[in-house]
C-alpha cells in the first residue's frame, strides 16, 4: 500500500500522560502521505514533513530571545509572515531540528481546517517515552 493511501495510524505511545490531541492525531511518517480528512490532528518525527509544512506557509524557523541555556537553543517556534506579537530570532533549520530530536519533540499540526481553508495550527509535545 502507499503512503497516500495508509489508513490513518494511532501515535505510538499515545497513551496516558499524552494530550488528546496526540492521542487522536494521524501519523504522518513522510511527505507523500495525506491526511484522511480536513482539519485532521496530524503528528510526526520527520524533518521533511516539518520542513515542507512550514516553508508552504512562508514560516521560518526561530526562537524566543534570551532562552537559550548552556549556548543551546531552549525555546522552538516558527515565525510566520505578517504576525506580530512577540519578536523572534531567527535560527537555522540545522539548530532547529537538532534541539527538536534532543528534546524528543513530535509535531502537531493541520494541514487544513474543518472547512478546507489553509491552518497554521502547529504545536510541539515532548515524548514521554524513549521512542525515536
Amino acid at each position: 500500500m502507499d503512503d497516500q493511501r495508509r489508513p490513518a495510524t494511532r501515535t505510538p505511545h499515545a497513551g496516558p500522560g499524552h494530550s488528546r490531541s496526540l492521542q487522536q492525531a494521524q501519523e504522518i511518517t513522510s511527505p507523500t502521505q495525506r491526511p484522511d480528512r480536513a482539519g485532521r490532528t496530524l503528528v510526526t518525527r520527520n524533518h521533511e514533513v516539518i520542513r515542507r509544512w512550514a516553508e508552504e506557509r512562508g514560516a521560518r524557523p526561530a526562537t524566543m530571545p534570551g532562552s537559550e541555556y548552556n549556548g543551546r537553543l531552549n525555546v522552538l517556534r516558527f515565525d510566520f509572515p505578517g504576525y506580530g506579537g512577540a519578536v523572534l530570532r531567527p535560527v537555522g533549520w540545522d539548530e532547529w531540528f537538532e534541539t527538536f530530536d534532543d528534546r524528543r519533540f513530535r509535531f502537531l499540526y493541520q494541514e487544513q481546517r474543518a472547512d478546507g481553508s489553509p491552518s497554521n495550527f502547529n504545536r510541539l509535545e515532548r515524548s514521554r517515552h524513549e521512542d525515536r
